[in-house]
């Protein structure tokens, strides 16, 4: 298969993936590992067929699961109760694979502005108490970032 035919599966496959996720975990706040682990793979495979150098997107991966960890447990010791869930670990895990470690900040910097934009959105009296789904917001900027990447 010709590198074209492979970018433009992986690309639709991605973006297919993407929103499955964004809307199972708007209905049900859970992200499944079998399309989180699946997308974590399906980068790997997709960067090391055509380039044969899947380092960046290993450390991509390996870099966006730890920093998601991290900022999970922190919140979870200092808040005493969830913020984000382990799926977005492996959602920002799956951006790594995807794009690289170098675009991990502007995958961040997309899914949390579209997600401080949705919520100051709202009126008001909703934002106090309100339970967000950040896996759409994270997929929109893993979608947005590997697109730039390859388009411009």
């Amino acid at each position: 298969m010709s590198a074209m035919v492979i970018e433009w599966a992986g690309a639709l496959a991605l973006i297919g993936i993407l929103a499955r996720l964004s809307y199972v975990d708007w209905q049900s706040y859970r992200l499944p590992n079998l399309y989180t682990k699946g997308l974590i793979a399906l980068g790997l495979l997709y960067h090391f067929y055509l380039s044969l150098d899947a380092y960046p997107y290993i450390l991509g991966a390996v870099l966006g699961y730890a920093i998601f960890w991290c900022v999970e447990t922190a919140y979870r010791l200092i808040r005493k109760r969830d913020g984000l869930g382990r799926g977005d670990a492996k959602l920002l895990a799956a951006g790594g694979a995807w794009c690289g470690a170098v675009a991990l900040p502007f995958i961040i910097l997309i899914a949390s502005s579209a997600g401080l934009i949705y919520i100051l959105s709202r009126p008001a009296e909703q934002r106090s108490n309100l339970v967000l789904a950040f896996g759409p917001f994270l997929a929109a900027g893993i979608a947005v970032t590997f697109f730039a990447q390859k388009f411009m």
